[in-house]
């Protein structure tokens, strides 16, 4: 930042101040005066700068310079005052300062320009259980956003693949039949398997009917190919279940996909 602390030396024969710039170089303007007529020797307490038959209006042209400069450097150094902070305690009452401090950061505070209008505020310091609050809503609501861009994109994507309705039915229809087809294998299998359990109950009861104790492999046996038959079934239900949430979904697909076709008609004209 730019600073600026004048100085000013004044003797006989001199003026100096110095002032720093933007990469701290020192600037020293020395004001040159005749002493009181005599010649350019060195006087006893300074060092004698003017020059005999120096041109009057260049030594006025020097003074006009360095009064411009000491001026700017002055009312720079009295802006350095300027209230920069203000912020309220914790019994509400509004303090002011140019330097911040622990209670400013505490409670948080407004930075201010030199017409005293807020230029930002700074928020005061979250406690743990705050801060920790805090982290999680700014998940939550990060987490909604990349659900609404994976929805935008999912839009885009639906838009780009299928221009029209009817391309867009026929890849729905497509579905539905691919969960068709495996409802229609599991059917199979298990109209199997059901039939390899019913003959090893017709042998079970055979041997019961004869009077006789069901071996021990034919009793696993029937345990195992029940167990086959309850997996099927399982397989069965969540493939029919599968099929009539796909189709709840494909009518609201559907619907959104004709939305986004009106509102792209809408763009178009």
């Amino acid at each position: 930042m730019l600073a600026c602390w004048p100085t000013v030396i004044a003797t006989g024969f001199r003026l100096e101040f110095t002032s720093c710039s933007l990469n701290s170089q020192v600037n020293r303007i020395t004001l040159g005066a005749r002493y009181n007529g005599r010649d350019a020797k060195q006087p006893p307490f300074g060092r004698y700068t003017g020059r005999q038959g120096e041109n009057p209006l260049y030594r006025s042209l020097r003074v006009v310079v360095a009064v411009a400069l000491l001026a700017s450097c002055t009312a720079f150094a009295q802006n350095r005052g300027i209230v920069r902070y203000k912020w309220h305690d914790g019994q509400g009452l509004l303090h002011f300062s140019d330097s911040l401090n622990a209670e400013a950061m505490k409670f948080g505070y407004d930075l201010v320009n030199e017409h005293g209008l807020v230029i930002q505020h700074v928020s005061r310091q979250l406690t743990p259980e705050e801060r920790a609050v805090a982290n999680k809503l700014a998940a939550e609501q990060a987490s909604k956003e990349r659900a609404a861009r994976d929805i935008a994109n999912a839009d885009t994507q639906m838009l780009s693949a299928y221009p029209t309705e009817e391309m867009y039915a026929i890849s729905l229809q497509q579905t539905l039949d691919t969960i068709d087809q495996q409802i229609h294998t599991t059917q199979i299998n298990l109209r199997s398997q059901e039939k390899a359990l019913t003959d090893l109950l017709g042998r079970a009861a055979e041997v019961e009917g004869a009077k006789k104790t069901v071996p021990k492999y034919l009793v696993d046996s029937i345990a195992k190919q029940r167990a086959v038959v309850n997996d099927q079934r399982n397989t069965l239900h969540r493939q029919q279940a599968l099929r009539a949430n796909t189709v709840q979904l494909q009518v609201k697909q559907l619907t959104r996909y004709r939305e986004l076709k009106a509102d792209q008609g809408k763009d178009s004209r």
